[in-house]
């Protein structure tokens, strides 16, 4: 494929000069971070801020509210600031013509949109892999003793859903040329995923259930295969829109 190395290389340089990168690592730092120290301190906190007379009996922290605190950042905080920091990944270069050189000099389309999805899954996977990983390491030194389980694959589910919105993003980004219609079509799309999933027969199918029943997981109140279907189903979706993604690019006047 034209340019795909080449073009990548570019795109990830472009990430860390705009701080798009730097943004993304520095966030899953303070997450990663941050996660068992809040668990362990919470009831704490409480206690100093109980007045007298007033007798509230909060339960010691256990592991599972070190990785609750996990799933909850990674998915509303990072999934958020992701889809922020991406929805300009083609606005750029599409509103001001300079993909129009590299192409005409034979670059070729196909490698320009699979260069910037695999960008994008790489600082996604990197600001997965380093928030689990100090979460993990902190949470252990916390926590001594205590496991969960389930855990690899329910971080494994988070960032597969994590791929599906940006297959998203990709699609909404070609189409709209702009970062406020890409941030649009994504909302709409990761809402159309929230209304659906409150109907019980689709939950098994839809990919918000890959960013929803991450501590069901690890609690033991669900068990993997569940979510079988809907990482079937996140995997063909991912897809698809990567495809029709190529498509729109191909056809699209630069």
């Amino acid at each position: 494929m034209n340019g795909y190395a080449a073009f990548l290389k570019k795109e990830m340089y472009e990430f860390a000069k705009t701080y798009r990168l730097i943004i993304m690592l520095a966030l899953s730092a303070v997450f990663g971070i941050a996660n068992p120290l809040v668990a362990k301190l919470t009831p704490e906190i409480l206690e100093s801020l109980m007045t007298d007379g007033i007798v509230i009996t909060i339960p010691e922290p256990t592991v599972y509210d070190s990785w609750q605190q996990f799933f909850k950042n990674a998915t509303q905080m990072g999934l958020i600031v992701m889809v922020i920091l991406f929805s300009g990944v083609m606005s750029t270069e599409l509103t001001k013509g300079t993909l129009i050189n590299l192409l005409t000099k034979g670059l070729s389309r196909a490698a320009v949109i699979l260069s910037k999805y695999t960008c994008m899954v790489l600082v996604w996977t990197a600001s997965i892999v380093l928030s689990f990983g100090l979460t993990y390491g902190y949470t252990l030194y916390l926590f001594p003793g205590e496991e969960a389980s389930n855990l690899l694959f329910s971080v494994f589910c988070l960032w597969l859903f994590g791929l599906f919105l940006q297959a998203v993003i990709l699609l909404s980004a070609v189409i709209t040329k702009t970062g406020y219609g890409c941030l649009l079509i994504t909302g709409a799309a990761a809402a159309a995923c929230m209304i659906a999933d409150i109907i019980p027969a689709a939950h098994r199918y839809n990919p918000v259930s890959l960013a929803a029943d991450n501590m069901a997981l690890i609690t033991g109140a669900a068990e993997p295969s569940s979510l079988c279907y809907a990482i079937l189903v996140s995997c063909m979706f991912s897809v698809i829109f990567v495809l029709l993604s190529l498509s729109v690019f191909r056809k699209k006047q630069l």
